[in-house]
């Protein structure tokens, strides 16, 4: 069979006469138009493959480039490709019907020719190009040696090639990715939109790519990456585990109203104050009482104190009593069942926090467990409780987060929430140093003063006036301490609204 090569004409133009208007005003030499139709019963065959690599994010907001990118990482062959403008939706209709890449009629014309040339294409099927605005890509398809066609029925035959099933494609819905998607859809692969990119704070993408987990994924924006972050947050999606209130994310996706205190003992809070299927029950109902007032789903909470600051020194010398993990395991496990978050609270006395989060380490590892820091009783040598107020180093803080951040990247986990608790700016020194970066981990500052609503609101400004970037803020209600304690509406007229509201 012979192929005309060289500079076709576009029929649609040439029959709208708007090459008879470009000669007459003597622009741009008019193509020829004697073309060859490509011969119909030649079959030829396009192949598919997944990306290189299992991970991969192209980070472009231009249609051109994310187009030419999702060609080169689904296509080694493509006899046939379609070349369009980027805004052209019967461009891409065609794309995905003949299973063929699309590229976009913008951005470098070498490009294009670089790319027809390794996909081996015989015959572009042109949509929308208008032969004086697009002559350079026009060309491009020249210099590749390649037919631009206009009339679909005079391409070659072809059969599709196998469908990119396992190949994830995720994309936040931007007109600009639209090219590209449509070359994903023609290869088979299974696309998903993610306004915000993050497939962790989704429950429908979760369910899915845990329901066929991808061999490969291919994310169009940089909102994806790096690509060692989206790796990590696919393989959380992956598990299908879900947080109480759905997702894997924390905040600002859910608010936790939490009964704080110490199991089976009154005195350290309201948690301690009822066995645990009423404690489930009562943590249900002072949720309910914020849900008028709330725009995200409210959560029940336990924050549990694992480790209780001590006036004797006890065994270790520590000053601080550690619940044995078997003990606090049944307030977990009905936690768990009921729908309810916990935040492991340590009043770790002598030692230090990362030394008690290490000691509740299997515990951490359940999805729904969260950690909490009380730097009140966080003791320096030669210090006791009660006698001042305790205070922390930035430093071992971050040090808890980073642990807490593997701990939960190397399990697949969905995101922890670390809670510090803080009522005077003395207590975490270096605060400005705060590590928030940790994609695994929401971090809280929880406002934790007790008093009159002037006193609580002035400690609220007071550590909010200069605060990290990056965390989220939290309050504690007291049903004793406080004179009188907050209602629930007012609570949520605090602003910001706390994502965290904890009862003593």
């Amino acid at each position: 069979m012979t192929v005309s090569r060289g500079r076709a004409v576009l029929a649609a133009l040439a029959a709208s006469g708007v090459l008879a208007a470009c000669s007459a005003a003597g622009s741009a030499e008019p193509r020829a138009t004697g073309r060859t139709a490509v011969d119909a019963e030649q079959a030829a065959r396009f192949t598919t493959t997944p990306p290189a690599q299992e991970t991969t994010v192209v980070p472009t907001t231009d249609p051109a480039s994310a187009a030419l990118a999702a060609s080169r990482d689904l296509y080694d062959t493509a006899p046939v490709v379609v070349l369009a403008p980027a805004d052209d939706t019967s461009a891409r209709d065609r794309a995905v019907g003949l299973g063929a890449p699309l590229l976009v009629a913008d951005g470098d014309p070498r490009a294009v020719t670089q790319e027809l040339e390794r996909l081996g294409a015989r015959a572009v099927l042109a949509v929308g190009v208008d032969e004086q605005a697009h002559a350079e890509h026009l060309d491009a398809v020249d210099a590749a040696g390649a037919e631009v066609v206009t009339d679909p029925e005079n391409l070659p035959d072809t059969d599709r090639g196998p469908e990119l099933s396992d190949v994830l494609v995720l994309e936040e819905g931007q007109a600009w990715a639209a090219p590209a998607v449509a070359s994903a859809q023609a290869a088979g692969a299974r696309v998903r939109t993610l306004p915000g990119g993050d497939p962790r704070t989704d429950p429908e993408a979760i369910a899915a790519i845990a329901e066929q987990p991808p061999s490969h994924v291919l994310a169009l924006g940089d909102a994806f990456g790096p690509v060692e972050r989206l790796a990590a947050r696919v393989a959380s999606a992956a598990t299908g585990v879900q947080l109480p209130g759905g997702g894997q994310v924390v905040f600002p996706h859910r608010r936790l109203v939490a009964l704080y205190g110490h199991p089976g003992t009154a005195a350290l809070g309201v948690l301690g104050e009822q066995d645990v299927d009423a404690a489930v029950a009562r943590a249900r109902q002072v949720a309910a009482e914020y849900e008028p007032y709330s725009d995200v789903p409210v959560v029940p909470a336990f924050e549990i104190i694992a480790t209780v600051a001590s006036s004797e020194a006890g065994p270790d010398g520590d000053y601080s009593a550690e619940a044995d993990v078997e003990a606090l395991r049944p307030w977990v496990d009905a936690a768990r069942e009921a729908g309810v978050y916990v935040l492991l609270d340590l009043q770790p006395g002598t030692t230090d926090f990362l030394t008690q989060a290490q000691r509740y380490a299997e515990l951490l590892a359940e999805p729904h467990v969260g950690l909490a820091l009380d730097p009140e009783w966080r003791l320096r040598p030669g210090q006791r409780h009660l006698q001042q107020i305790g205070s922390v180093d930035v430093e071992e803080v971050n040090a808890v987060a980073a642990w807490l951040a593997e701990l939960t990247r190397s399990r697949s986990l969905p995101q922890k929430a670390l809670v510090l608790h803080q009522f005077r700016l003395s207590m975490i020194a270096g605060r400005e140093r705060l590590d928030t970066s940790r994609d695994e981990v929401a971090v809280v500052i929880h406002a934790d003063g007790n008093g009159t609503p002037g006193e609580k609101l002035a400690t609220w400004d007071a550590l909010r006036a200069t605060p990290p970037p990056g965390v989220h803020w939290a309050w504690k209600n007291f049903y004793d301490e406080d004179s009188p304690t907050f209602t629930p509406e007012q609570t949520m007229g605090l602003d910001p609204a706390p994502v965290l509201i904890s009862y003593q």
